[in-house]
């Protein structure tokens, strides 16, 4: 039975390692079939009609055409009282060593249960100012950032499933140029992402290569100190901040720029862009994102988080009639809004603070993965104008559906509590969408604050027989992928790429499709082109790597970042390889391959 769903030896593998259910040590979850049937079972309970529901959310989930995010398919209707949430922003982190290690310990609390954490470390002075009331020396940001480090090290070295984090400061932090460097020395804050929160008036500094003034929050201020007023984390209001230091504007950027070609890191986040774009704007400042960058949230935030999975909606495939369903996309996306809104009743958290900010907003972050596979299918180039245009639509049929969705599960259950109609619809990001939608949500209200988001879907990609995963190009046709098991080994499996399986299988032949390409035959600015093409129909973010060689010149590198900032994009890794980053994926025709750190070993499954 099982052999119609799993092609591939690591697709079985993954769902026998991670999704498949037992209790104490016996295995409940027969086949996969049980797995989908568990998940629909648990999540239709929260319906009136539970037997219509759970059969909708089965059909979707068969032959995964949906995958809902791996703590979904591993936590729902177990036993095993766990979060089904995958990544969380965590509280803003109080400038006082009782606050900090109170932070750290909610932090230890929530890795522990699987998740994956964001943190803004804005908020501590910078390293040698003096700490209020005991005449210490603080240390800085990035010393903190080690603690968090080890914290991470020792909850996964008790077995916890793995986590991962994300550390973010703003660009006029005085410790700026610390953080920027912070990662270069070898086994320095390796459980951690980190990214620059870069603002507009950065932007348009480094522009016109003017000052940049490095600031802090001023308790108190001597006469001859300059003071300006900034708006920061953990204050309601703009807040007197003393200027600790002035650079170039350039400078700064240039560092950052050759800290991330060199060694992969600090990636950037365009903050002011996705604060003016956040659907919430009006009672919520971001400062994180979850850590592969895809949700940009606020304070005990959550990543609730499922994918369609594209290419079991190419009709036809290979032939000159090949076409998606769009109908099935359409009714596929409104059955997951539902799945993924009854997520947030049904799961656990770690902290009551999480709970509440997820039922208060009813995030929810719907996109898809198998784009690249789907492509090959259709017989177009990944990043050719047709890609771009086809990748454009599906977005736009996802996102519509999935609006029009919540305004319906919002006639029948209520908007989320902190919807404002007046200040809701006025939103930028909300003022794009269609008159009938705007239409709809000022007379029904939304059940759901957020509703798209496009995740690098590793793992889950992988549970599909190895598809495309995300808006990512096909890595290679064949490669050798190497899993980090429950133990703490490794498994490695030979695998081929999803629709040159399909391809050869088709055509009993071992050529490669006509309009495949791979992820290292891509110039750059099409990978940059591709994500551009979706990011107006995602109201949150999108995991995505632009892949370049290593004699990619800086100037060239540096003009990638800045033409991410003028096409509209929220944040952007661009990923050279580098003496730092490990290998996970082994092309068979190379001694090695190297990703950036948004993989499996980092992805919070």
């Amino acid at each position: 039975m099982e052999q119609c769903y799993f092609t591939t030896p690591i697709a079985q593998h993954i769902w026998d390692s991670k999704y498949r259910y037992r209790e104490n040590g016996v295995v409940v979850d027969a086949s996969i079939s049980d797995t989908w049937n568990r998940v629909a079972q648990a999540l239709a309970a929260q319906e009136r009609n539970r037997i219509y529901w759970q059969a909708c959310f089965f059909d979707i989930l068969r032959n995964f055409k949906f995958l809902p995010g791996g703590r979904i398919q591993a936590g729902a209707g177990t036993e095993h009282r766990v979060t089904l949430f995958n990544c969380f922003v965590m509280g803003t982190i109080p400038d006082a060593m009782d606050g900090i290690f109170d932070a750290l310990k909610e932090g230890a609390m929530t890795m522990q249960q699987g998740g994956g954490v964001g943190y803004d470390f804005s908020t501590l002075r910078p390293r040698g100012t003096q700490a209020d009331g005991v005449g210490a020396i603080a240390s800085g940001p990035v010393s903190f950032m080690r603690i968090w480090d080890s914290m991470c090290a020792t909850i996964l070295s008790t077995g916890a499933r793995r986590g991962a984090m994300m550390g973010t400061l703003r660009c006029d932090h005085p410790d700026i140029e610390e953080f920027i460097t912070a990662k270069q020395e070898r086994g320095q804050l390796r459980h951690f992402n980190i990214s620059v929160l870069v603002s507009d008036a950065m932007m348009e500094a480094v522009k016109n290569d003017a000052e940049w003034p490095l600031v802090f929050p001023a308790a108190s201020a001597r006469s001859d100190e300059e003071i300006v007023l900034r708006n920061w984390p953990g204050y309601q209001n703009p807040v007197p901040c003393r200027i600790h230091k002035r650079i170039r504007a350039r400078a700064l950027w240039k560092k950052i720029m050759r800290a991330s070609y060199d060694y992969a890191e600090p990636g950037v986040l365009f903050i002011d862009r996705i604060n003016h774009l956040n659907n919430l704007y009006y009672c919520e400042t971001i400062c994180a994102t979850n850590p592969c960058g895809e949700v940009p949230l606020p304070p005990y935030g959550a990543c609730n988080l499922g994918s369609i999975n594209l290419t079991q909606f190419v009709q036809e495939p290979f032939t000159a009639q090949a076409q998606l369903d769009w109908d099935g996309i359409r009714m596929t996306a409104a059955t997951a809004v539902r799945l993924l809104d009854n997520v947030i009743d049904v799961s656990h958290f770690p902290l009551p603070a999480q709970a509440r900010q997820a039922r208060n907003s009813r995030r929810i972050g719907l996109g898809m993965t198998g784009l690249a596979d789907a492509l090959i299918m259709l017989q177009i180039r990944y990043g050719s104008s047709e890609a771009v245009q086809i990748a454009r639509q599906v977005m736009e049929c996802i996102c519509h559906a999935a609006y029009r969705a919540s305004v319906e599960i919002a006639r029948e259950k209520g908007a989320f509590p902190l919807f404002d109609r007046e200040k809701y619809l006025a939103g930028a990001f909300v003022q794009t969408l269609p008159e009938l939608i705007r239409n709809g949500i000022a007379q029904q209200g939304i059940r759901n604050s957020h509703l798209t988001a496009i995740a690098p879907a590793g793992t889950i990609s992988l549970l599909a027989n190895n598809i495309s995963s995300g808006l990512e190009p096909v890595f290679d046709s064949c490669y050798t992928r190497r899993i980090l098991n429950l133990d703490g080994n490794y498994s490695t499996y030979p695998i081929i790429d999803y629709a040159v399986a399909l391809w050869r299988k088709s055509r009993q032949c071992d050529d490669l499709p006509p309009a495949f390409v791979n992820a290292h035959a891509l110039a750059p600015v099409e990978h940059l082109h591709m994500q551009a093409a979706v990011q107006s129909y995602v109201d949150q973010a999108i995991s995505k790597t632009i892949n370049i060689p290593a004699d990619y010149s800086v100037d060239a590198f540096d003009h990638l970042y800045q033409d991410a900032y003028e096409l509209g994009l929220k944040g952007c890794t661009i990923f050279r390889p580098n003496p730092v980053t490990g290998a996970i994926l082994i092309d068979t025709d190379k001694t090695s391959a190297t990703l950036h750190c948004c993989n499996l070993e980092r992805e919070a499954d």
